[in-house]
């Protein structure tokens, strides 16, 4: 155990605060790990001593304080390790709340003795599909079943690494670190989403958004990456570099649209996506490749008529056809 840890989530945080809720978990902690767009690790080993209160009980605290400060209710996982503050974090879904998992091996078992491979951190779809064809679901059936059986499903290092999570072990230590050098916006669907038109509209709509966002705080991205989840608490994330550094819409919902194709969500139930915006820089030392077409440097003069009008109406006053109503 490396812990106790808390994974704090903040559910629906709107990004330009998510700084200052990680302000508010240091004022606990030093040992905070950022996990932006909405949540963050904190070992608690030394605030314990600090604040004499136990895990659960600084959890509480940061709770009141987050609401108090910022009116943003949050979700937290209380556990030994990551890997279980996490899942910890996920048994509450989208609801606040403090949830513990037992510091003893027997409830640890217990409460990972339910939980779908899928949802254990580092193991994807292939590999669940891969397990669930032998009958191997949850993690509790994972962690009984004899290793040379999982040796021969997977392979023998990735059937070590997959028997250790399922049976609650994780070395890996919460390193602090700032918040990355990214931008993110995420559209959460009121059910979950087969219609890869509507995807592709909810891709527009973030991508529109964190444009607008780079081109007010002068900045560019470098490369933009792709996040969705699905029904079943997994997600994939792909992620592509532009031709260019940029805070134009245009290019940024173009390579959006294409890291969306790669996936093949033909029959996904979608329950959220995110774009990320990364490798942010200045946008005064940012290069542009000149363009022969009229109709890109037109696409310009309309995208900073659109950043006049917002900035004087709001960020929802305009935008492209096609956009979702997201107020």
């Amino acid at each position: 155990m490396t812990g106790p840890v808390l994974h704090v989530r903040f559910p629906c945080c709107p990004t330009e605060r998510y700084p200052a809720l990680l302000r508010l978990l240091h004022g606990v902690t030093p040992v905070v790990q950022a996990l932006p767009p909405e949540a963050a690790f904190a070992d608690v080993r030394g605030a314990r001593r600090y604040f004499g209160l136990d895990a659960v009980q600084l959890a509480r605290l940061i709770r009141v304080r987050a609401l108090a400060l910022h009116g943003a209710d949050c979700a937290i996982g209380v556990a030994g390790n990551p890997l279980l503050a996490r899942l910890a974090a996920g048994r509450l879904g989208h609801e606040p709340g403090v949830f513990a998992v037992p510091d003893t091996p027997d409830g640890v078992a217990e409460f990972l003795a339910d939980q779908p491979v899928a949802a254990l951190p580092g193991v994807g779809r292939t590999t669940a599909r891969a397990l669930a064809g032998y009958g191997l679901e949850t993690a509790g059936e994972v962690a009984a079943a004899p290793p040379a059986t999982l040796q021969r499903i997977l392979g023998a290092s990735t059937a070590r690494r997959v028997r250790e999570l399922a049976g609650g072990v994780d070395p890996t230590p919460v390193t602090p670190s700032a918040p990355a050098r990214t931008m993110t916006a995420e559209h959460r669907f009121d059910h979950d989403e087969l219609d890869a038109g509507r995807r592709r509209r909810a891709l527009l709509t973030l991508a529109d958004e964190l444009g607008y966002r780079l081109r007010e705080s002068g900045q560019t991205a470098r490369a933009l990456t792709l996040t969705v989840r699905y029904a079943d608490r997994t997600a994939t994330t792909r992620g592509r570099a532009l031709p260019e550094p940029t805070a134009h819409t245009p290019a940024l919902v173009g390579v959006a649209y294409a890291l969306h194709e790669v996936l093949g969500l033909q029959r996904a139930r979608v329950r959220a996506v995110a774009l990320r915006a990364d490798e942010l820089g200045d946008a005064t030392g940012a290069t542009r490749q000149l363009s022969l077409d009229p109709r890109d440097e037109r696409r310009r003069r309309a995208e900073a008529a659109a950043d006049r009008a917002r900035r004087r109406f709001g960020p929802r006053a305009v935008g492209p056809a096609g956009i979702l109503d997201v107020a």
